[in-house]
């Protein structure tokens, strides 16, 4: 063979390869596009997946699909996603419940369970009646409310009604919800911008953590939240709510040492309105409630915040230590004359078994309980729910398990 035909053979097993080269080429490129293409697990990891259906196979635009993955695929990743977020619901509120039961697990240690030995019995008798009347007036929740579901108890119920156990029981508990409906409603913060809250109470019952926890909640929420430090009486107030503020991230507005309360939380106000802020929470002296001095103040800075926004405060909370007991009914009276309290929020209800104040605050001032306390995490400062909180006090292990 010459050289001039080796030069010849070598270029046309060139072209050849060249050839082949772009075929390959080409045919692995149409793989890589083709439609339905699917990844197959790794060995050990489950069945293996069937093969990919041929195109032939695949839905078009004229069978109502759109082009891709197919109608089956979409529907089933749509009908899992409710299951799971129906199945993380439930287990949310099952654990919810069980927090609060957890938090009044001392009041229902206390007077709960004395009703519970009570209605216990097989039959209740007329003896059984007076000891009924004798655990809700020496209870927490108040002589005059106490009064009112002893007779609600024999007033709308029959005989046979009143010897059976847990027909009085059910009745106690239907009362209770009757009373603490008032609570019913949550407050609409958008309504107002800045919507301004105003929280009294006196020294110790948790207020200035109150707001903290409440600021926290709202931020998190996405709001931007003012902190007003009316409580100018106190330094250690003062540098609390700093403290709660920069947690939360949100300002605090303050003035000097003994400055006047009304004029801080004037000028929180005027901040909110100037800066767009969508919520400012103030905080205000809590000296003893007995003083009048201080219930003079409170309507004055009531009076200073509609100066400085027509219309507020849009809610007053008073914040009460449940531990306190009766006592708790007597500052929401002395507050109520001094101030127009819109709202209650009842702090430290898994420290105490008095947690049937609550009942009273309710009935005799028929003012909503919006927030109560039980645990020092944010989480556990929580809306007030009235049939939620009557199950998690009267509810029966038993409901509790099937719920």
């Amino acid at each position: 063979m010459t050289g001039l035909e080796i030069v010849y053979l070598l270029a046309a097993l060139a072209g050849v390869g060249l050839v082949v080269g772009l075929l390959r080429r080409a045919a692995f490129k149409q793989v890589e596009q083709a439609p339905g293409r699917v990844e197959l697990e790794a060995p050990g990891k489950g069945e293996a997946e069937a093969p990919p259906k041929a195109d032939s196979d695949a839905p078009s635009a004229a069978d109502g699909d759109a082009p891709g993955a197919g109608a089956d695929d979409r529907d089933d990743s749509d009908d899992d996603a409710p299951d799971d977020d129906s199945d993380a619901a439930a287990s949310s509120r099952e654990d919810d419940s069980k927090r609060l039961r957890e938090g009044l697990a001392k009041t229902r240690g206390g007077f709960v369970a004395r009703l519970g030995k009570i209605f216990g019995k097989k039959k209740i008798d007329a003896d059984l009646l007076d000891e009924l009347e004798e655990v809700l007036l020496t209870a927490d929740i108040g002589p005059k409310t106490a009064d009112k579901m002893f007779q609600a108890i024999k007033g709308e119920l029959s005989k046979n009604e009143l010897a059976d156990p847990d027909a009085v029981w059910d009745k106690l508990r239907r009362r209770s919800s009757e009373i603490l409906a008032v609570s019913e409603g949550q407050v609409d913060f958008s309504a107002h911008k800045p919507f301004v809250l105003l929280t009294v109470g006196v020294n110790g019952v948790g207020k200035t953590t109150t707001i903290g926890k409440l600021a926290a909640m709202h931020v998190a929420a996405g709001k931007k939240v003012l902190l007003a430090a009316g409580d100018t009486f106190r330094a250690a107030a003062v540098e609390q709510l700093e403290v709660w503020g920069e947690r939360a991230g949100a300002p605090v507005v303050k003035g000097k040492s003994g400055a006047d309360p009304s004029s801080v939380i004037f000028n929180a106000i005027e901040r909110g309105v100037k800066e767009g802020y969508d919520l400012v929470i103030c905080d205000t002296a809590g000296r003893l409630h007995t003083k009048v001095d201080l219930m003079e103040e409170l309507k004055k800075v009531h009076r200073v915040c509609d100066k400085a926004l027509a219309g507020a405060p849009h809610e007053t909370w008073l914040v009460v230590d449940a531990t306190t007991g009766q006592n708790a009914i007597s500052q929401a009276q002395m507050f109520g004359e001094a101030t127009n309290v819109t709202g209650i929020v009842l702090t430290k209800l898994d420290g105490t078994a008095k947690g049937g104040v609550i009942l009273g605050i309710a009935d005799e001032l028929a003012v909503p309980v919006r927030f109560i306390g039980i645990g020092e995490q944010v989480e556990d400062l929580r809306p007030f729910d009235a049939d939620q909180f009557v199950e998690a006090l009267f509810g029966t292990e038993q409901e509790a398990s099937a719920a």
